[in-house]
């Protein structure tokens, strides 16, 4: 929630989801309510050994980063570069 919490104070996020499904937990965020999740956070048991239970999912489907530890998957949507405008 820090993440969603910054991101929603400089205005890039509005509004989340959190879906509880049988096999997943999904917290989807969106700009507007009214869109498409710009992000999907998904958390999956049946991945946990594999390639880590938490993923971060792009709205095009691209998973950009998947592991065991939810802060390192997070840091990948806090580190985004910023255009400074004089």
């Amino acid at each position: 929630m820090d993440v969603y919490g910054r991101m929603v104070a400089r205005g890039e996020w509005r509004d989340y989801a959190l879906d509880l499904m049988r096999d997943k937990a999904v917290f989807s965020i969106f700009r507007r309510s009214s869109e498409v999740p710009i992000y999907r956070i998904e958390k999956n048991p049946k991945l946990a050994r594999k390639q880590g239970a938490f993923s971060v999912i792009a709205a095009g489907g691209l998973i950009m980063k998947r592991g065991h530890d939810l802060k390192r998957v997070l840091a990948v949507l806090d580190d985004r570069l910023q255009i400074v405008h004089p």
